[in-house]
């Protein structure tokens, strides 16, 4: 009973490193994998490695500096979301080690003009079906992927090409293999005991016992860590609200209230609460983004602006689940009943400025029978190319920083596996292509137009010009900044185009076209408005494409 720490001299590195427990009823309990190790055994194997962690080489001072002086929610923050085990395989059919990951990913996405990389948890995990999400090794880089220190290469590699790299972490649950953290020393040492409490339904695994000072300092610890030894930008922070909720996804009498009756879990606040505020006081230009699905208040609020007892949680960014959900929705419907649904669009208005969001189109949305984003397109091939190009400028003009998971910039037909790698040779159709540099312009453009990033977060960016043609199934909006020119956002969801269509506007004078998802070098039809209109008294006559946005900029 009680901590204990021992010192093995002259044990030389990538030995394996296993605990040999007794639990308190004198049995002797399976091999545990060292919670701290730095290194592990490639699976099947489970043994910890050990690993002298020594200091790697950086050369990224002018990045980690730049984050450090701005305002993220007014920088572009456009984020290319990768499963490192299946963006690309070598000829065997084997991962890429990081070292080949930063020759070919880290152009590629500078070429795209993404500003971050968020890999799927790339700490160790047993299980590849998991992604990582269930991880028995957090402060260990899987070994599929090489050396540990391969992975600080490629965050420096991709920080000197101006590129951030978050990672998603994992605190809300783990794995009971037997060589994890379940009832490590033959009790619940890391989970609760009672399984109303520790245990979770749906992904079969433990959940931290958040209220056990050791524990959270374990986690919080961890946090600090990737920041620290690997300089990583950020934490996509995994499955928040099954956190915060005592009775997630949980029956009457499977779970236990809290002590004043209620379905919050305190503990879990407390703790998120802690982790931001240890990562944000140490580490100058770090961020933290929540996935949340609820409506819990204050994701994105700093926890000192909470007061005492605040459901403030200190996030600097929560996803929008619900634009994911409601546009995904509206674009599968065929386009002569999107009349009926035209609040699908205009709804998440009335709350897109209610937390710092991000706009997630993510793996969790090509998985496990949804098919790709292509796929939940409406129409025939070509309606489905016209509408997932519609869709991306709609998004790219919506207020929120972007995310897109890997595959999906040039329209990769199949559902993502983590046993494959991308379909790569679809890259030589059309089609493909042109949707992928339609992804490259919306990135440069949003980077290069404070109208389109500055505001992201304020509604003062934002001002409705066509709220309620649900006839037409067009929608019109203003993206505003301080000192910029503002930009008009036009969408026609119909593959009808509309001509001589007017268009409200807040000044007169030439709005330059400045995108157009129907041109023909994205594979579109090509109509539009010879790359200029003119307002006079408040407004202008354009061409709509069909099945396409469009953006103008204010001349001046």
């Amino acid at each position: 009973i009680g901590v204990w720490e021992i010192l093995i001299p002259h044990i030389g590195e990538w030995r394996a490193d296993n605990y040999r427990n007794t639990g308190p009823d004198g049995t002797v309990l399976p091999l545990n994998a060292d919670p701290l190790a730095f290194a592990s055994e490639l699976r099947p194997k489970t043994a910890s490695l050990t690993l002298n962690p020594g200091k790697p080489r950086w050369n990224d001072e002018a990045h980690r500096a730049h984050w450090a002086s701005v305002d993220p929610r007014r920088q572009p923050i456009s984020i290319y979301e990768v499963h490192p085990g299946s963006w690309d395989r070598d000829a065997f059919d084997w991962f890429l080690p990081w070292d080949r990951l930063a020759e070919q990913l880290i152009p590629y996405v500078v070429e795209l003009g993404f500003t971050h990389i968020e890999f799927l948890p790339v700490s160790e995990h047993p299980y590849d079906p998991s992604w990582g999400y269930q991880t028995t090794g957090l402060y260990a880089p899987s070994a599929r992927f090489g050396d540990p220190e391969g992975f600080a290469r490629f965050v420096d590699g991709a920080h000197r090409a101006g590129i951030s790299v978050l990672i998603d972490w994992g605190p809300a649950h783990f794995p009971t293999d037997e060589h994890g953290l379940a009832r490590f020393d033959g009790t619940a040492l890391y989970e609760h005991e009672d399984p109303r409490l520790g245990f979770h339904p749906d992904w079969q695994t433990a959940i931290y016992n958040f209220g056990r000072r050791e524990v959270a300092s374990f986690l919080i610890n961890n946090a600090l860590f990737w920041a620290e030894r690997y300089h990583v930008d950020g934490l996509r922070v995994d499955a928040v609200a099954s956190m915060l909720y005592r009775d997630y996804s949980r029956e009457p009498g499977e779970w236990i209230p809290n002590a004043a009756g209620g379905r919050e879990n305190w503990e879990a606040v407390a703790f998120l609460q802690a982790m931001n505020q240890a990562v944000y006081g140490s580490h100058a230009g770090f961020m933290t983004i929540a996935e949340e699905s609820t409506t819990w208040p204050g994701v994105t609020l700093p926890v000192h602006d909470g007061g005492a007892g605040s459901t403030a949680l200190g996030f600097g960014f929560k996803w929008n689940m619900g634009f994911m959900h409601d546009t995904l929705q509206y674009m599968a419907r065929d386009p002569v009943h999107r009349r009926h649904h035209h609040n699908e669009i205009t709804f998440g208005l009335t709350y897109a400025y209610s937390e710092n969001f991000v706009l997630p189109l993510s793996h969790d949305e090509v998985v496990h029978g949804k098919g790709s984003l292509l796929g939940k397109m409406s129409g025939d091939d070509w309606q489905k190319f016209a509408n997932l190009r519609a869709y991306y400028a709609l998004m790219w003009g919506y207020p929120g920083k972007k995310l897109l998971f890997m595959g999906q910039e040039f329209a990769q037909r199949r559902e993502w596996s983590e046993a494959r790698a991308l379909d790569w040779d679809l890259r030589e159709a059309p089609a493909h292509e042109g949707v992928r540099n339609l992804v490259r312009d919306l990135n440069r453009l949003y980077r290069d137009k404070a109208a389109l990033h500055a505001r992201d977060c304020e509604p003062e960016g934002f001002a409705w010009l066509i709220v309620d043609d649900a006839t037409n199934s067009v929608f019109a909006w203003l993206r505003k900044a301080p000192g910029a020119r503002p930009i008009a956002i036009v969408s026609n969801m119909t593959p009808a185009v509309l001509g001589d269509y007017r268009l409200p506007v807040p000044h007169d004078g030439g709005w330059r076209e400045v995108l157009n998802s129907d041109s023909a070098i994205y594979g579109g039809s090509g109509v539009g408005n010879l790359g200029r209109i003119t307002a006079d008294n408040g407004a202008a006559r354009v061409t709509l494409p069909p099945l396409a946005t469009v953006m103008f900029e204010w001349e001046g």
